[in-house]
């Protein structure tokens, strides 16, 4: 994250969050939609491998990827969404001179929603070859690997700034108690 947005997170560094008395159970709700994300996109990533090292069955692969592959993206959709539309506002309202930051947030947001959609794409291929035609799946599995390390590298670097970003904004003006 650029240094002019860490203003607050100098005042606040990530180690002292969890003792500060605005750190409350709503911030630790939100952060604990960040862990889910980062857990889905590992699960994803540790199954394509399982099913391209042959350690998979194929149709338990596209199951799961079905079910986690619709949960992520209709989890983070929601997220992103709730957060530009009104989180950042409120933020921002709170905390003018880091603007620029939030923006850069929800910029982030909609590069994360290409890849997302093309991530849906290759993955709604690889459900249906399993009911169409099995034996082709493994040809499309590497592209969805691509994707997912994708996905889970923009979210390890995103959800990291956003956390850095915004929680100082919430301990310093005592938001979301």
């Amino acid at each position: 994250m650029p240094e002019e947005m860490q203003l607050l997170l100098r005042d606040y560094p990530r180690d002292t969050w969890p003792d500060h008395p605005n750190f409350t159970r709503s911030v630790q709700k939100w952060m604990s939609a960040h862990d889910m994300f980062r857990a889905l996109s590992s699960y994803l990533r540790e199954d394509t491998e399982a099913f391209l090292d042959k350690r998979m069955e194929d149709q338990i692969y596209a199951q799961k990827l079905a079910k986690y592959g619709h949960i992520l993206l209709q989890s983070l959709h929601g997220h992103h969404t709730w957060e530009d539309r009104r989180f950042f506002p409120e933020l921002g309202h709170a905390e003018s001179r880091l603007i620029a930051g939030l923006d850069m947030l929800e910029t982030d947001h909609e590069a994360l929603d290409g890849t997302l959609e093309t991530f849906k794409r290759g993955a709604n291929r690889i459900v249906q070859l399993a009911h169409l035609s099995p034996a082709d799946m493994y040809d499309e599995a590497g592209a969805i690997h691509a994707h997912v390390d994708k996905i889970g590298s923009i979210l390890d670097r995103h959800l990291a700034d956003e956390e850095d970003l915004v929680v100082p904004i919430i301990l310093h003006h005592k938001l979301r108690g």
